[in-house]
């Protein structure tokens, strides 16, 4: 059994030329709902079904307190993509399933506004979140998959530096419809 090591890190909090990337408290709830609805009908085609508590302040003050004890436990690292004034929720980025041991490896999922597409926010995002998942938590590998016709993140994790490990048929239940992933990876430039 592979246990995580609790995080002995400060709450990740950073800012980027354009944004703030950060672990949101519960208190931000409200931010969270409206980039929720805001972009209900653009994240659906890449994202599982969502119930209608997803889309309520309950349901996301208890899930950023979740978030915080995650990140505390050394499990996950979910963050928020924020405006500078930090005003609004841009976009999320999650790394999960955050394992120790001889794997130091965690998940990468992430979604952005539709009206902040092609504006080269979640590169600026990914590249300071990626960076601080090797250097301040110390991981190995981040992996990331996407579904096969979703160009825009097959482009995106290939400027990022991940590379293309394979493919799974039906790996996740996505939109009610188990569908394939590409698999790919980033190793810890400073380790290869």
């Amino acid at each position: 059994m592979v246990t995580s090591a609790p995080s002995k890190s400060p709450l990740p909090h950073f800012v980027t030329e354009r944004l703030v990337v950060k672990l949101l408290a519960p208190s931000a709830a409200p931010m969270m709902v409206r980039f929720r609805i805001e972009n209900r009908h653009h994240l659906t085609r890449w994202e599982p079904t969502r119930s209608p508590q997803f889309y309520t302040e309950i349901f996301w003050q208890t899930q950023l307190r979740a978030h915080q004890i995650d990140f505390e436990r050394g499990e996950s690292c979910c963050l928020a993509v924020l405006d500078h004034a930090e005003q609004q929720v841009l976009g999320v980025i999650n790394f999960t399933q955050i394992v120790r041991g001889t794997v130091q490896s965690c998940q990468l999922g992430y979604s952005l506004a539709q009206r902040c597409e092609g504006q080269g926010y979640m590169f600026e995002a990914l590249s300071a979140a990626i960076n601080y998942t090797f250097v301040t938590l110390g991981l190995h590998r981040v992996v990331a998959n996407y579904i096969p016709n979703n160009k825009r993140s097959a482009r995106l994790l290939a400027r990022l530096g991940f590379e293309i490990e394979g493919r799974a048929r039906k790996l996740l239940l996505i939109n009610g419809e188990w569908r394939d992933h590409i698999l790919t990876a980033k190793i810890n430039p400073d380790e290869t």
